[in-house]
């Protein structure tokens, strides 16, 4: 006799859930002879499938079964009988992985996703204009002996405080879906629906991190976990993302809906329902298209769809996952999933309306993601953009030429405005730094932006005061802004998941302390998103660039929201020499508070920083297109920050 028919229904979800005494078991093997559900014995390790556990298939290549007595914590596999092979193959929908005996030969486990306590009740994800993301890799990020222990979730944990106090409102940590390699920027996934095994904290090793987890509980009048939760691992992962919210962050997850794999395994969703292995395209989930070492998702097919847009709800559900950024969005389109592109957004749109969207497109033509699918889109709410990017970098990169070098400040005005066709310039996420361009082992890696200001000596005044002129424009243009780890405080070096082989790649957590650059540079930017934060203008729509003094390395513009009257007027030098009595038009007259001054975190308190005593008058006559001017100074490669009424958060 097969397996019960009992509770399964069309609407039964795939993968194995418990209900009643037991629990369904459902998988999609289209081309599969026979396919059973395997349990792991209790006093042995030899798995062997048998009449009772075979699953009933339908007429749509689903097969399925119910399975009394199954319990949380059971393991699992399918054995699968096709016509090319047959062999166990893990649930394409496993919420976890086992670690023993080890990858890519691990069981997968039954969890009822109930058994964690959340505490996130009244946690609401920030505005997408209002975010400001701090992205990072799970591995490398902190903990101890970085160099050789792959960092976990709950070493993040030791940063929350860090991060809330930073002033960034979300984080945006690299692919953390398993993936087969031991070490990984996260980019190769295999297993979907569990997270990376290795950054889980085995059972005996929990118990500094269950005290720490408690004592941020504590702090937000929180009920404490216990070990027992905390040592199932995919808790650790939601455990993180509570915190996360209790502390005001938001957690938008990168997930890799192009591609899956590299070295993906006997055991995997590759050839899944064991077809004859002639080629890829009779793998069942993919083309026969390679992309970065694995292979390109069959989007044709309505089930890979489904199981993709599957997963993007599944984080939503079970993990309180706020947004998600989609990796190369652009190879999704090349191999012909813009129709999966708009149905993945529509459907995640109805069931999380508040759930960000951000794709990753490189085409020229990338506003396309952004409109809606009614006009022909993708129906995406932001893309990754790289103009501000490379015009920042490009005016970073002139001026470390000295002090006689040309400067041309006009594509950065450009890039500052809305992004042509872009219906919103928020919908444009802008950064300097990102994983891409600074791993050590990329081809078209980029410096940091500290040895980018000078190349012979990144912790020189050059290096401080152009960083802090490159990072300010960053936090007060239009757009979402993203920082990369490190870049808060001035970290020079590159980066790699793989630390052990490429040396010295870690970011300096110690130099926060050692360094005094790096210091007062981590409070220059905690300082300056709080202002973001704080002024409503530098979130909103509205910019004005209203002077360009290519001469004199000089630009300024005016941000506000209309008829609100919270205007700023940001000014930027990357001149070697300060300017005083600099006559700058404003948007209108009488007293403009100094609200922020890049010279001031140069030594800080920087006892020879040239400013404005805290406040200016714009009573000058009509100037620069504005109705009245003001003499200021400008301090030597600085950032200023103008604003006619202080608003406090």
């Amino acid at each position: 006799m097969p397996t019960s028919q009992l509770h399964l229904t069309a609407d039964t979800p795939l993968g194995a859930n418990l209900i009643a005494d037991g629990a369904t078991f459902r998988v999609w093997a289209p081309r599969a002879q026979t396919v059973f559900v395997s349990l792991k014995p209790d006093t042995t390790t030899t798995w062997v499938p048998n009449e009772a556990a075979r699953l009933v298939p339908d007429t749509h290549g689903f097969w399925a079964g119910f399975v009394p007595g199954v319990k949380d914590g059971d393991e699992y596999k399918f054995y699968v009988i096709g016509a090319g092979s047959q062999g166990f193959k893990r649930d394409p929908y496993a919420r976890e992985l086992t670690t023993i005996p080890s990858f890519p030969h691990s069981n997968c486990v039954v969890r009822n996703p109930k058994h964690y306590p959340w505490h996130d009740q009244d946690f609401h994800p920030p505005a997408p204009n209002d975010l400001i993301i701090y992205q990072f890799h799970i591995g490398t990020f902190y903990g101890p002996d970085r160099e050789q222990r792959v960092a976990k979730f709950l070493d993040v944990l030791d940063r929350v405080e860090y991060l809330a106090a930073l002033g960034i409102n979300a984080i945006q940590p690299l692919p953390i879906d398993e993936f087969p390699t031991e070490h990984s920027l996260g980019y190769n996934g295999t297993d979907y629906f569990s997270p990376e095994m290795d950054y889980a904290v085995p059972a005996a090793e929990l118990g500094p991190y269950l005290a720490n987890v408690n004592r941020l509980l504590a702090a937000r009048n929180c009920p404490p976990l216990t070990a027992a939760q905390l040592s199932i691992q995919i808790n650790q992962f939601k455990v993180l993302i509570d915190i996360c919210h209790l502390y005001g962050l938001a957690v938008i997850l990168d997930v890799v809906y192009n591609h899956a794999g590299g070295d993906f395994g006997d055991e995997s969703i590759y050839f899944f329902d064991r077809a004859i292995n002639s080629s890829n395209s009779e793998s069942l989930y993919f083309t026969n298209t390679g992309w970065a070492g694995g292979l390109v998702f069959d989007f044709a097919k309505p089930e890979v769809r489904r199981f993709l847009i599957d997963n993007a709800k599944f984080f939503i559900n079970e993990y309180h996952a706020d947004g998600f950024r989609y990796d190369e969005v652009t190879v999704i389109d090349r191999k012909g999933g813009w129709n999966f592109c708009q149905e993945l957004t529509t459907k995640l749109r109805a069931f999380n309306p508040s759930a960000p969207n951000i794709s990753e497109y490189w085409n020229d033509q990338r506003w396309w993601t952004i409109l809606s699918v009614q006009d022909g889109g993708a129906g995406f709410d932001a893309t990754w953009h790289d103009g501000l990017r490379e015009s920042v970098r490009g005016i970073i990169r002139q001026a470390a030429g000295g002090r006689n070098a040309n400067v041309n400040l006009d594509a950065l005005a450009n890039s500052l405005y809305r992004p042509y066709s872009f219906p919103a310039a928020w919908k444009a996420v802008q950064f300097l730094e990102n994983h891409d361009l600074l791993h050590a082992d990329h081809e078209d890696r980029q410096p940091r932006i500290a040895a980018l200001g000078d190349s012979t000596n990144s912790r020189s005044w050059y290096a401080r005061s152009r960083a802090r002129v490159a990072t300010g424009l960053l936090l007060t243009a239009p757009g979402i802004p993203m920082l990369f780890m490190g870049q808060e405080f001035l970290e020079d070096k590159f980066w790699s998941d793989n630390p052990a082989f490429f040396k010295d790649t870690l970011i300096w957590w110690d130099g926060l302390q050692l360094d005094r650059a790096m210091g007062d540079h981590v409070r220059f930017t905690q300082e300056l998103t709080w202002v973001r934060r704080r002024q409503p203008a530098l979130r909103g729509e509205n910019i004005d660039v209203f002077h360009i003094h290519n001469g004199n390395r000089i630009i300024a513009f005016h941000r506000w929201l209309e008829n609100v009257g919270q205007d700023v007027v940001v000014v930027a030098s990357l001149s070697e020499s300060t300017f005083y009595d600099y006559q700058l038009g404003f948007p209108g007259s009488g007293s403009w508070l100094e609200i922020f001054n890049s010279d001031t975190y140069d030594h800080w308190v920087n006892p020879s920083g040239a400013g404005n005593g805290g406040q200016i008058a714009a009573q000058g006559p009509p100037m620069h297109g504005l109705p009245c001017s003001a003499k200021i100074v400008i301090p030597a490669n600085a950032i200023l920050v103008f604003a006619r009424n202080a608003v406090n958060e």
